[in-house]
C-alpha cells in the first residue's frame, strides 16, 4: 500500500473512493501537520455495511435504525476510514478540510479540522481493534508521514486527546504503544 496521490488530486491511490461533500477547504496559511485517529461503528457497536458511508454521504436514513434518528442532519466526514477488514476507504481529498474534529484544540491551537487529517477505525471503545486494521494504520502512517514532514508521532493523537469531555475515541483499548513502535517511534 502507497499513499501516494493520484495526481494532485489529494485521493490515495489505494483507497476506495466514497467522496462526501461534507468539506471545505483549509485556512490558506494552515499547514497540515496533526493526525486524528478515531472510531466509529454504526449502529453503536456493529460493524459492516453501509452505515458510515451513509453518514459521511448524508444518505444516512432515520428510519434504518432507532439510533440513526440521533444523527439527523449531522453533516460530518473523515479524510480515511480503515474497515475492520483492514480495507482503506477515503471520503475526503487530503489537502482539503473534512469535518471530523469538531470542537477541538491541539498544544493550543484551536480548530483542529483546519491542520489535522482524520482517520476513522471501524470500532468503539469496548472492542479491540483487528491486527489489519493496524497493519493498515501503520502503513498509511508512514506514508502520511513522508508526505506531510510536519506530522510527527509527537503530532499523531486521538479524538479524546483534542476534545476531552467530549469524546473518548479512539479508546482504551486503541494499542497507542504497539501502533507507535509499528511507526518506529
Amino acid at each position: 500500500m502507497s499513499a501516494v496521490t493520484e495526481g494532485q488530486s489529494g485521493w490515495l491511490a489505494e483507497a476506495r473512493q466514497v467522496p462526501s461533500p461534507n468539506w471545505d477547504l483549509r485556512p490558506s496559511d494552515a499547514a497540515i501537520d496533526l493526525l486524528v485517529i478515531h472510531n466509529i461503528s454504526l449502529p453503536p457497536g456493529e460493524f459492516g455495511g453501509p452505515w458510515i458511508d451513509a453518514l459521511f454521504q448524508n444518505r444516512l436514513n432515520p428510519a434504518a435504525h432507532p439510533y440513526f434518528a440521533t444523527l439527523q442532519g449531522l453533516r460530518v466526514s473523515a479524510h480515511l476510514l480503515i474497515r475492520r477488514d483492514g480495507v482503506l476507504v477515503q471520503y475526503v481529498p487530503l489537502h482539503l478540510r473534512a469535518w471530523h474534529a469538531g470542537q477541538s484544540r491541539f498544544h493550543g491551537r484551536a480548530n483542529c479540522n483546519d491542520f489535522s487529517i482524520g482517520i476513522e477505525l471501524e470500532g468503539s471503545d469496548t472492542c479491540p481493534f483487528t491486527e489489519p486494521q493496524y497493519r493498515t494504520l501503520a502503513q498509511v502512517t508512514r506514508d502520511l508521514l513522508g508526505q506531510y514532514p510536519a506530522i510527527t508521532s509527537e503530532r499523531i493523537t486521538g479524538h479524546s486527546d483534542i476534545a476531552p469531555g467530549r469524546k473518548t475515541d479512539p479508546g482504551p483499548l486503541f494499542d497507542w504503544t504497539g501502533y507507535l513502535k509499528n511507526l518506529g517511534a
